[in-house]
Parts: structure tokens; C-alpha cells; sequence
């Protein structure tokens, strides 16, 4: 297969500028110094929130294959609607099978990110927890899409991150609710359904792309909103240290 044909934005572009927009809104917020304490309390500087979140708007465009699986004959060039949101199926040509993928922008920066605040806020057992309730939850509810692979309702898990991580610690809740989103969400829908994708005629099954990005993206907003709200009050020397990081951005 083409690689270039494996780089395609995975949701319809109404939708896709949809998140951007709510992006955009969330960066004035932040320019006004809304939400920069709720950064500093998830162990980020209000200015690498947002390259980070950036990167990971862009980074959903790109897929890193993985695997293929044999299968029937594709279905692609059309558009999936599913739960509200309309997902691409790119077109490709190519032999009969499914492509697995790693979404640049829904995987692989989200578990990396993931990662880091697991190990800064020294989350051990609370963050598994957590993960392991919200990868049950998607788990659940995901269901397989012919010619899209694996998608789950928008909502899902950013509303049951946040309910989970405040229920296990309201002053950790931020990077708890994004953690457990993330993972919960990769774990739960993509990697425990991948036996579920052959057959379905999808070209290309991005764990963490069409069908969970937008659904993982939007619990990176939640989280930040969650830290504004239940975060711990941050200390001048903080806000020092943080306006030093945001000077060197």
C-alpha cells in the first residue's frame, strides 16, 4: 500500500474543525490566564499544554502501520456516520485487507503524555485503577463499524474519566481523568476489539485515529477544565516557575 495513502485526517471536516475550534476557544482562555493555574497543577506550563494538545490536532493526520490483516474486499473514499459524528474512510487501492495503525495524534503522543504524568504525580495505584474502569467502559460500549473499524460514542470517554478520577482523588482528578482517558479509551475500545476488526472492510484500523480520536482529544479539554475546578491552588513560586517556562516557549 501507498504510505501516503495512510495519512488522512480521521474525522469529516465539519467535525474536524469542530475540535479545532474548541481548541481555539481553549487558547484565548488561556491567554487571559484562566486555566494557568490548572496547568501548573498537572505539572505543565500553559504554553506546552497547548503545543501539546497542537501536536496532537496535527499528529492525528499521521498513521504509522504496524500489521496488516487479510481480509475481504475494503471499503473506502466514503464517509461514516456514527453516534453524530461523521468519520473518513480514506480511499486507498490496494489488495484486499486491513492496515493496523498507530494514530500519531490519538496514541502515541496521549501515551507518552500519559506516561510522564503517571510518573510526575506518582499516580501508581489510583491511575490504574482508574484506566482499568474506563478501559471497561469503552470496552463495553465500543462497537465495530463496517468499513471504519472500531468506534465509540464522543462522549464516552472524557465523561467517565472525569467521573472516575473524581471519585478516586479530587486533587489529583486532572491528570487521573486524562490518564484513564487516554489509556482507558486505547486499551478498552482499540487494542481489546482488534480481534473484532478483520472482516469488517476497513483499509486502514488506527487504534487511536477514526472512531477514538476525537473522543480521546476531547478528554485532554476536560482534564484541564477538571484541574481548573478541583486542582490544587497553586503557590506564587509556582506561577514564578511557570511564567519562566512560558517565557522560554
Amino acid at each position: 500500500m501507498d504510505l501516503e495513502k495512510l495519512q488522512y485526517f480521521p474525522l469529516a471536516l465539519p467535525h474536524f474543525s469542530l475540535l479545532a475550534l474548541i481548541f481555539l476557544v481553549l487558547v484565548a482562555w488561556i491567554e487571559v490566564q484562566a486555566l494557568r493555574s490548572a496547568y501548573l497543577s498537572m505539572g505543565l506550563g500553559p504554553h506546552a499544554a497547548l503545543i501539546l494538545l497542537l501536536v496532537s490536532l496535527a499528529g492525528s493526520y499521521l498513521n504509522i502501520p504496524v500489521a496488516r490483516l487479510s481480509g475481504e474486499q475494503i471499503v473506502s473514499g466514503q464517509e461514516v456516520w456514527y453516534f453524530g459524528m461523521r468519520y473518513v474512510i480514506p480511499e486507498v487501492i490496494s489488495r484486499p485487507g486491513t492496515v493496523i495503525a498507530v494514530n500519531v495524534g490519538g496514541a502515541l503522543i496521549p501515551g507518552l503524555l500519559s506516561t510522564f504524568l503517571y510518573l510526575r504525580n506518582r499516580l501508581w495505584i489510583s491511575a490504574v485503577i482508574a484506566t482499568i474502569a474506563v478501559a471497561a467502559v469503552c470496552h463495553w460500549l465500543a462497537r465495530p463499524v463496517p468499513g471504519l473499524g472500531i468506534a465509540l460514542p464522543v462522549f464516552v470517554p472524557p465523561l467517565s474519566a472525569a467521573a472516575i478520577a473524581l471519585l478516586l482523588s479530587r486533587m489529583d482528578a486532572a491528570p487521573l481523568a486524562y490518564i484513564s482517558g487516554s489509556l482507558g479509551t486505547l486499551i478498552g475500545a482499540d487494542l481489546l476489539n482488534l480481534d473484532k476488526v478483520q472482516g469488517l472492510g476497513a483499509p486502514i484500523a488506527s487504534i487511536g485515529g477514526a472512531g477514538t480520536f476525537d473522543g480521546i482529544f476531547l478528554t485532554g479539554i476536560l482534564a484541564v477544565l477538571i484541574a481548573s475546578i478541583f486542582g490544587p491552588s497553586v503557590s506564587a513560586d509556582d506561577r514564578a516557575g511557570g511564567q519562566g517556562a512560558r517565557a522560554h516557549l
